[in-house]
């Protein structure tokens, strides 16, 4: 096939115009019933035909308007000299569907004469991936919602050439890459209030074990399929050996641990403090202290240093790794455990009290979650020594009452510090992580935690990475970043980059010893 002139593409396009007004009044003028969503249809797919044909028709004259230097027959890029070689043809999805367009081909002169690029490629920005910035943009964002396979399905509703869910796997690898950078370079936001709040948090996701990865890349031999798909599931489990039954307690999921930041600021209005302002969310499958090393770098950027005297509020639900880091990174900050995290000790402590679902347990919460509000924490301490030291030590279930008496009383002396709920709620401050709760079960839950679901950590992250950008509504600016990033490293080299990868960036290393 030759390379077509620009005369003949203008030709072409013109007659994709004549076709989408074809379309128009053919169905305008039919006699009898004419039903608007046929009409529609044949519309759209006329639409998408005239759309390619604009695509290559641009892309043609795009590469007859370059520089002259390709008209000398010679091109310098650094110590590199490169020459003029015969046009290429080829295919690129668009979100309008495949066009197949031809371009200039500049070729190294050199021994090997091996190496070369496409400098219309290079121009617009068009990757090695044979795939439009678009298209794969649009494909990651669902995926960040979807799993990889509804979010093909759901593309291909819009797009007559929906990338393969293979491809998509491979773009967020490849985007992932980017994610770091993004964080930490990111403008803080403008507008932010007086008070800086940050929850923390943890969630489990669902990971693959050393059985479950060698059964994955492992040779694999070829079989024959079963005899319908109801027999597939029979099929498989014939492949492996029996797994042992679960006893009581055992962990199936094999969950490794994501920690969440929800960081966002309130305003002083009166007596009151109105908010969220700026809300931001970051989380990461790296050890605990990562999170709060990115929390102190967004403080840091939004103006809430250590020695800018401004109120920092961390709320914890009591885990003791988050209250060390947050001694370590924020000493100067006011640290709170989630009220609602307290009041479910005290509802497992009163079950030991008092008959399970009766109106004297609900009484004896009531009254404890007074003083909890009151800042009397010292008389539920009095209390919960008062009941654990009236209960034998012997008899039938004492030594369970025991415990959950005493696990609540434990939780909450070590914590008394971080309980002064009077004088939050007097000052308007955050006495509960309802907001962080939210964002694990919406960020983590619905994405992550699904039945049939196995990650791999380094590959789970990427997408953590991109769903926490994406939530956080700086989609764009962050495509539109990772986009131009890499134009220009490809205009730099003479050469044409690719976005997809195979490999997963290893996760966050923390920048100094936990």
């Amino acid at each position: 096939m030759t390379r077509p002139t620009t005369k003949e593409l203008q030709e072409r396009f013109k007659e994709r115009v004549a076709d989408v007004l074809g379309v128009v009044c053919s169905w305008a003028q039919r006699q009898g019933v004419v039903v608007f969503k046929d009409f529609e249809k044949e519309l759209r797919l006329s639409m998408y035909a005239f759309a390619r044909s604009g695509i290559v028709l641009f892309f043609a004259l795009r590469d007859e308007n370059l520089d002259g230097q390709r008209a000398a027959g010679r091109v310098v890029s650094g110590d590199r000299l490169f020459r003029v070689a015969p046009a290429i043809a080829r295919n690129f999805t668009t979100v309008f569907g495949v066009v197949r367009y031809w371009r200039t081909y500049m070729r190294e002169v050199a021994e090997n004469d091996r190496h070369g690029f496409c400098p219309l490629d290079l121009e617009l920005g068009l990757r090695s991936d044979r795939f439009s910035w678009n298209l794969l943009s649009s494909a990651v964002r669902l995926a960040t919602k979807l799993s990889f396979a509804e979010a093909k399905t759901t593309l291909a509703m819009f797009v007559p050439n929906a990338p393969a869910t293979e491809v998509i796997e491979q773009a967020v690898l490849g985007l992932g890459r980017h994610t770091a950078e993004w964080f930490e370079t990111a403008p803080a936001p403008e507008g932010d209030g007086d008070v800086l709040i940050m929850m923390f948090d943890s969630k489990g996701a669902p990971t693959a074990t050393e059985t479950e990865l060698k059964r994955r890349r492992g040779k694999r031999r070829k079989r024959s399929g079963p005899k319908s798909p109801r027999h597939r599931g029979r099929a498989r489990r014939g492949r492996h050996p029996k797994k042992p039954r679960r006893r009581k307690g055992d962990k199936s999921k094999n969950a490794k641990m994501a920690t969440m930041v929800v960081m966002y600021t309130l305003k002083r209005h009166g007596k009151k403090l109105l908010g969220p302002i700026n809300r931001r969310i970051y989380a990461s499958f790296a050890p605990k202290r990562h999170a709060f090393e990115i929390a102190r770098r967004e403080a840091d950027k939004r103006s809430f240093t250590e020695a800018s005297g401004k109120l920092v509020q961390i709320v914890t639900d009591g885990d003791d790794d988050l209250a060390f880091y947050a001694k370590e990174l924020f000493p100067t900050a006011k640290h709170t455990v989630d009220v609602m995290h307290v009041i479910e000790k005290l509802w497992t402590a009163g079950e030991s009290i008092h008959r399970e679902g009766s109106d004297e347990l609900q009484k004896w919460v009531e009254k404890q979650k007074e003083h909890l509000y009151a800042g009397q924490v010292d008389l539920i301490l009095a209390e919960l020594r008062h009941r654990l030291d009236g209960t034998p030590k012997s008899g039938p279930g004492n030594k369970g009452k025991r415990d959950r008496l005493s696990r609540a009383l434990r939780y909450i002396e070590r914590r008394v510090d971080q309980m002064p709920y009077d004088e939050l709620i007097a000052l308007d401050l955050e006495i509960g992580s309802g907001p962080v709760e939210g964002a694990i079960k919406s960020v983590i839950g619905k994405r992550f935690d699904h039945g049939g679901m196995r990650w791999i950590k380094e590959r789970a992250e990427a997408l953590l990475q991109l769903r926490c950008i994406e939530v956080n509504g700086d989609w764009d600016p962050f495509m539109n970043r990772v986009h131009d990033m890499m134009r220009s490293a490809a205009l730099d080299g003479a050469l044409q980059t690719r976005l997809q990868s195979r490999v997963p960036a290893p996760l966050p290393i923390l920048r100094e010893a936990a």
